[in-house]
């Protein structure tokens, strides 16, 4: 009985399996048009929003500068976050099907680091300038309240923020970057075995 085995000639000749160029190809569209059609629908519901308020001042004249300054706020918030936002629109509009594997990858660590700067940055800036402009907006028709009612509306409004930051932005951070950082280990993947 022959006890000398060749491990590494074994070993070589085993195959992995390879991810399939086409479905990542696929995996990559599928996450590129759900980015623009949430870009698309974010710069339609916040300026829906903006001239929502901007109606509300219109329409009911705040009289106290408290009032107006939380609308600015909440507005130029809003402006802001667009603006910082709408940047990532080329880098996923410019993906298509002629790049290759490295070009994808870069693409994917741009649109990897502009997020991070948007999930911290800019949605820290975000929340401060929107709760600020809130509570602005909010002493106006407050101060004709009950200190209770005061104290109630107050609280709901700082529950509800609080909601948004401690829960729903941790989940849709992680949930972006699960997607991100898949894609990433893919053409990673990818890359690595061309090179060899």
């Amino acid at each position: 009985m022959d006890t000398n085995i060749d491990f590494k000639n074994i070993w070589k000749q085993q195959t992995s399996p390879k991810p399939n160029i086409e479905e990542l190809l696929h995996k990559l569209k599928k996450f590129k048009n759900e980015n623009l059609r949430k870009i698309i629908l974010i710069n339609f519901l916040l300026i829906a929003t903006c001239l929502c308020i901007a109606f509300i001042w219109y329409r009911y004249q705040p009289q106290l500068i408290s009032t107006k300054m939380g609308i600015v706020i909440v507005i130029l918030a809003m402006v802001i976050f667009l603006l910082a936002y709408n940047k990532m629109f080329m880098v996923f509009y410019t993906i298509d099907n002629t790049q290759s594997n490295s070009e994808y990858l870069q693409n994917l660590y741009l649109i990897k680091n502009k997020q991070k700067f948007m999930q911290t940055t800019m949605l820290n800036g975000y929340f401060i300038m929107l709760f600020s402009g809130i509570c602005l907006y909010m002493y106006e028709y407050t101060s004709k309240m009950s200190s209770l009612s005061d104290v109630l509306v107050y609280a709901a409004a700082l529950l509800w923020i609080g909601f948004n930051w401690f829960y729903i932005r941790p989940k849709t951070i992680k949930k972006q970057q699960e997607k991100i950082d898949g894609l990433i280990n893919k053409f990673e993947e990818i890359n690595n075995q061309l090179k060899d």
